[in-house]
């Protein structure tokens, strides 16, 4: 399976914080920048607005960042580092449908954080013909983590044959993204029903 994509590669970032304090105003940055964009998206979000809920001065955020692009590409690489931790091999025992559902109760537990990040980087990449190239390789990358879920999946007992996996990848990688663009206004119930819906939908479509 591919790599993710780095999307940090090739920025000129200033050097990387080493201090204590300074890794500290670093994470706080990142937090404000999550809550900011959550709020605002990514054109109303000032980097003014970002530095006064860390706490810091206008100033240091150039210390960490050039800008505020910037700070959305480090946001945004941050959690594709959480998705290409996730362990995709779903345990193939007891109730399937049941543990499907836990294994994606897991992974978009670890995506949840990010609501603001991504909401913020479909606006960007509308108007930056470089974020939207990124945005197609991270597309690429995570429709083929889902076709090898789908794979494995396959490969247990009860499922069924000559399922297009590929196709339903895609369907399931638009859902996915669509979902954490749209998180942020939902309740914690209307996000239960969505998961459930996508278990419903996985399940039906391979057993």
């Amino acid at each position: 399976m591919a790599n993710r994509p780095n999307l940090l590669a090739g920025e000129d970032l200033p050097p990387a914080p080493r201090q204590r304090r300074s890794l500290a105003k670093h994470a706080r940055l990142k937090k404000a920048g999550l809550q900011v964009f959550r709020e605002k998206g990514y054109e109303a979000a000032s980097i003014e607005e970002v530095a006064r809920r860390a706490g810091i001065a206008v100033g240091a955020f150039y210390q960490h960042f050039r800008s505020k692009r910037q700070l959305l590409l480090a946001l945004m690489d941050e959690l594709l580092e959480r998705l290409a931790e996730l362990n995709l091999r779903p345990e193939g025992g007891g109730d399937v449908r049941a543990n499907l559902h836990q294994f994606l109760s897991r992974a978009l537990a670890a995506d949840l954080r990010y609501l603001g990040a991504y909401r913020a980087w479909r606006q960007a990449a509308l108007s930056d013909p470089e974020l939207a190239r990124k945005q197609r390789r991270i597309h690429e990358w995570t429709v083929g983590r889902i076709a090898g879920l789908l794979a494995r999946l396959s490969q247990l007992p009860g499922a069924r044959r000559g399922v297009d996996l590929e196709g339903l990848a895609v369907v399931l990688d638009s859902l996915f993204w669509d979902f954490l663009a749209k998180a942020s206004q939902m309740s914690p119930a209307g996000r239960a029903r969505w998961l459930a819906a996508i278990v419903h939908l996985m399940y039906h479509a391979i057993f």
